[in-house]
């Protein structure tokens, strides 16, 4: 069976779609993601064979089927989670961290056994900052952004904007090859990079400040701060399974 992958960018849709903030139809996100990797099947009218021969887990049979989604068990969270491309995340991470490392910012689940999309989408954030990041800095991000954890009236940004932010962020920089040549001449000619020296992820960035139009000038700081944190974090997650599977072949192929 062929897995169903999704990318950031599209997982974060998903979860966006299951709330009232967004306009897309989960079924229509996961007919395209499908699409993307299948075309040729579709173009030849194979589709129906394509798709059953694909592994489609329960939290997306419910979609499928148009069933409500009123909130996610954590094995729903795990289930989506071995959805997205690079993803290491776990059933029992997220436990560890629903009731030791994180628990300030998680929280009990809020929509009665199940938790929220925001709640998951700070899993699934967690889950790509601990590719580059220690617990106690990701936490120390977190309160710049989420000020008291036990309120959410007062995040700087819902965790599922944030999650789609630095996902559409990471496919801008996947997709153009000029920015990311352009990245790397700046880092090597320069000790001091970010953001502000780079008009392509300028650019990028200002797609999602655009829709903040509440925050002060310091707290949009803050926020691009934490799209680059993350998007290169991202792109970190790609390095290290891009490494698994080169050792896996070495492996495997030692006859």
């Amino acid at each position: 069976m062929q897995a169903f992958t999704l990318s950031r960018k599209e997982m974060s849709a998903l979860l966006l779609s299951l709330t009232d903030k967004s306009e897309q139809k989960p079924l229509h996100i996961l007919q395209e993601a499908w699409a993307k990797f299948h075309q040729e099947e579709v173009r030849k009218g194979r589709s129906l064979t394509a798709f059953l021969s694909t592994d489609v887990p329960p939290v997306l049979q419910k979609i499928i089927k148009g069933n409500t989604i009123n909130g996610l068990s954590l094995a729903d969270i795990a289930a989506l989670g071995k959805l997205i491309e690079y993803s290491t995340l776990s059933a029992t991470a997220m436990q560890n961290w629903v009731k030791r490392d994180f628990k300030e910012y998680l929280g009990s689940p809020r929509l009665g056994r199940k938790y929220s999309v925001n709640q998951a989408a700070l899993l699934f954030i967690i889950d790509d900052l601990k590719a580059s990041l220690d617990f106690e800095s990701i936490r120390q991000l977190f309160r710049i952004l989420f000020l008291q954890p036990e309120r959410d009236d007062d995040d700087l940004v819902e965790p599922a904007e944030l999650y789609y932010g630095y996902a559409e962020l990471f496919e801008d920089i996947k997709r153009s090859p000029a920015l990311q040549a352009q990245g790397a001449a700046e880092r090597s000619a320069s000790n001091e990079y970010s953001w502000k020296t780079d008009s392509t992820l300028r650019g990028a960035m200002e797609k999602m400040m655009d829709r903040l139009t509440h925050l002060t000038r310091s707290q949009k700081d803050a926020v691009r701060n934490m799209l680059m944190i993350a998007a290169i974090s991202v792109q970190t997650c790609y390095f290290q399974a891009l490494a698994r599977q080169y050792c896996n072949a070495a492996l495997f192929l030692d006859f």
